[in-house]
């Protein structure tokens, strides 16, 4: 059970407003810097998680416990990553849970590997796999911070050409010829396992989802996931002017057994 007190070494997600947070680890005699006055490490171990510290310029930060959320938010990214509206799709879509054992291509900057591990865990495992090897030395470090480490592994490789793993639950996909993985993931996947991919593009979808039909997968969908926010108070509620818009599309589909020939 984790400490409702901050302690040294404790990671600690600084709030000052929705859009000014900050992710730090906690260091005795030191502090951080912001624009808004700095704070002593040294005044806040000990304090209980959901307080208040006030900066040198008086000005008072929430002492909040990083949530996967703010972790996967402050990760440097090495390329574009999925959105939480998308992953949550996509964890719904593939059905895991605890135990489940995943394959996924590929790992980028470890964000959508790490809320798929969040899943898993404590018995699941993510195989993530990445072509390119200093890619998976930065994912290493951003999911290191996570605490989920232990329940990935990360793998050089081209899911294009071999995928090691048997009977897994599920193949998800974030890369840019998903299509050519489509007949290695059939043979991955254990019967009614499920494989989703995320592709910026109509044209991708298209190859994926013809890939699909021709091998034996059934349930064929693809969806767009389109959020947009709401500004509140009162008098004034609307939507805010600006909104993300389409960032991909979700394709998801089912393997069945093949029919063996008498």
């Amino acid at each position: 059970m984790s400490s409702s007190e901050i302690r040294e070494g404790d990671d600690l997600l600084l709030f000052l407003d929705s859009k000014r947070t900050f992710l730090v680890k906690v260091k005795k005699d030191e502090s951080f810097h912001t624009h808004k006055g700095y704070i002593s490490f040294n005044d806040v171990i000990g304090r209980p998680y959901g307080g208040k510290v006030k900066s040198s310029l008086d000005v008072d930060f929430i002492l909040f416990k990083p949530t996967l959320s703010d972790y996967l938010r402050k990760m440097r990214h090495a390329t574009q990553v999925i959105y939480p509206k998308d992953t949550a799709l996509i964890v719904n879509y593939s059905n895991i849970g605890p135990g489940s054992r995943i394959v996924e291509a590929g790992t980028g900057s470890g964000v959508l590997t790490s809320a798929l591990a969040h899943y898993v865990r404590p018995t699941g495992k993510v195989y993530s796999y990445e072509a390119r090897k200093e890619r998976i030395e930065k994912a290493r470090k951003n999911i290191e911070r996570t605490g989920l480490m232990a329940f990935i592994e990360l793998k050089e490789g081209d899911v294009t050409q071999r995928i090691d793993e048997e009977n897994v639950d599920a193949v998800i996909l974030d890369l840019a010829t998903p299509w050519l993985v489509v007949p290695l993931a059939d043979q991955a996947l254990t019967v009614g396992g499920s494989f989703v991919s995320f592709s910026p593009t109509i044209e991708q979808t298209v190859k994926t989802t013809t890939a699909l039909t021709e091998n034996s997968f059934v349930n064929v969908e693809t969806v767009e996931c389109i959020m947009r926010r709401i500004r509140v108070k009162e008098g004034q509620t609307r939507p805010e002017t600006l909104m993300i818009g389409h960032t991909g599309y979700i394709t998801r589909a089912r393997k069945i057994q093949k029919t063996k020939l008498t």
